[in-house]
C-alpha cells in the first residue's frame, strides 16, 4: 500500500484568527473550516462549484470555498459568515434584513448569499435590483424564490449606508408596492376595499353578513 499523502504546514487568517494547521494538499478550503475549525456556518451543497453555499471571502474577496484549496489560502486572510455577528445578541444589518423582509426559509443557502451580497456591497453600497439579481446568480435557493432576498439584500444594504430600516406593511404590502385596495398612487381601486376595510359581504371580523 502506498503511503499517505505528505501534510503541508500552512498559515492563514481566519475571522481575525491566525491559524496554523498541517493538511493534505488535496483538503479543500471549505472542509478545513468545518472540520478543522469547526466553522459549520460554511455549508456543502452541491460538490461541483454550482450552488454557492460554500461562499466565504478569501483576500476580500468572494469565492467558493470548494473550488479552493487548502493550500491556495496558505498566507490568506479568510471570512466566514460566522465573522457577521461574532455577538448574538447583534446581527449584522444584512443578516436582520433577511430575517425582516424573509429572505430566508429553511436558510442552507443563507450563509452564501450573505458573504456574496457582501461582496456586491463592498464594490457597490447602492446597488440596483438587477445588479443584485446579476451578483447572486451563481447561488442557488430551492426556497424563496429569489425576490425577497433581493428585497432583504436592497433593504441591508440601505441601512449599511446609514439610511433607515425599512419593515414590512402590517397590511402585508412590500415596502414600496400598493396595499390591498389601493392603485399604485395610493388611490382607492373602484370595486375593491381599502386596505383594513371588509370586503362586500363581510362582517369587520371578516365573517359572512347576514342576508338582509
Amino acid at each position: 500500500m502506498g503511503s499517505a499523502p505528505a501534510r503541508v504546514a500552512i498559515q492563514l487568517t481566519v475571522n481575525g484568527r491566525a491559524v496554523e494547521l498541517e493538511v493534505e494538499p488535496r483538503r479543500l478550503l471549505v472542509d478545513l473550516l468545518r472540520e478543522d475549525l469547526d466553522l459549520t456556518g460554511t455549508k456543502v451543497g452541491c460538490d461541483t462549484s454550482q450552488c454557492g453555499t460554500c461562499t466565504v471571502h478569501l483576500d476580500g474577496h468572494a469565492v467558493k470555498s470548494c473550488t479552493v484549496l487548502a493550500v491556495q489560502a496558505d498566507g490568506a486572510t479568510v471570512r466566514t459568515v460566522e465573522d457577521l455577528a461574532p455577538d448574538s445578541e447583534q446581527l449584522h444589518p444584512l443578516q436582520a434584513a433577511f430575517v425582516e423582509h424573509h429572505g430566508l426559509q429553511c436558510g442552507f443557502c443563507t450563509p452564501g448569499m450573505l458573504m456574496t451580497a457582501l461582496d456586491l456591497l463592498a464594490r457597490d453600497p447602492d446597488p440596483s435590483d438587477d445588479e443584485i439579481r446579476d451578483a447572486i446568480q451563481g447561488n442557488y435557493c430551492r426556497c424563496t424564490g429569489y425576490q425577497t432576498i433581493v428585497d432583504s439584500i436592497r433593504n441591508g444594504a440601505a441601512v449599511m449606508r446609514g439610511e433607515p430600516a425599512l419593515s414590512w406593511a402590517l397590511d402585508g404590502a412590500r415596502p414600496g408596492q400598493a396595499a390591498a385596495g389601493q392603485s399604485a398612487h395610493g388611490q382607492p381601486v373602484a370595486g375593491q376595499p381599502a386596505a383594513g376595510q371588509p370586503a362586500a359581504g363581510q362582517c369587520a371580523a371578516g365573517q359572512p353578513a347576514a342576508e338582509r
